[in-house]
């Protein structure tokens, strides 16, 4: 009987420490993907403005601009689509919404553009940017998670 009760405990160890395990590899794997998405943001923040300032006089520069700006939507929607680990959902919520609100000032950034309006000033004035700022600053806690 001691046995069977000793067996029993270590299966119940064993199953908790393959739980515990896949969820630590689980917030690794995360916290990759969100550290790869924030790079990408910083990098889109980075070309945007230039291309913002180019389109205004360029037509190939207005093409990439949209392209870059449809990409960014992409990238948003992909990241937005990752099923968190318990630990990273606060995060990933925060991230969410800053995404919506980014997702929300490219789309009316396209419609300017769409409607000959390209303006480089509003651009980093807009919630674009201030988005950016925002997914940018939760970088750090990002990092904490794959420590």
């Amino acid at each position: 009987m001691k046995k069977i009760m000793t067996i029993a405990l270590l299966s119940i160890l064993t199953l908790s420490g393959c739980s515990l395990l896949g969820e630590v590899n689980s917030s690794l794997e995360y916290a990759d993907n969100a550290t790869e998405y924030v790079s990408t943001v910083k990098e889109f923040a980075n070309e945007v403005p230039a291309l913002s300032q180019d389109a205004v006089t360029n037509a190939e520069a207005r093409a990439n601009l949209e392209k870059e700006l449809e990409l960014m939507k992409t990238e948003i929607e992909e990241f937005n689509a990752i099923e968190p680990p318990q630990i990273a959902e606060g995060i990933h919520e925060k991230m969410v919404s800053s995404n919506q609100q980014l997702s929300e000032g490219i789309e009316l950034y396209l419609n300017n553009i769409e409607n000959g309006q390209i303006d480089p000033k509003a651009l980093e004035d807009s919630e674009i940017m201030k988005s950016i700022d925002n997914i940018t600053g939760l970088a750090k806690q990002i990092e904490e998670l794959g420590n």
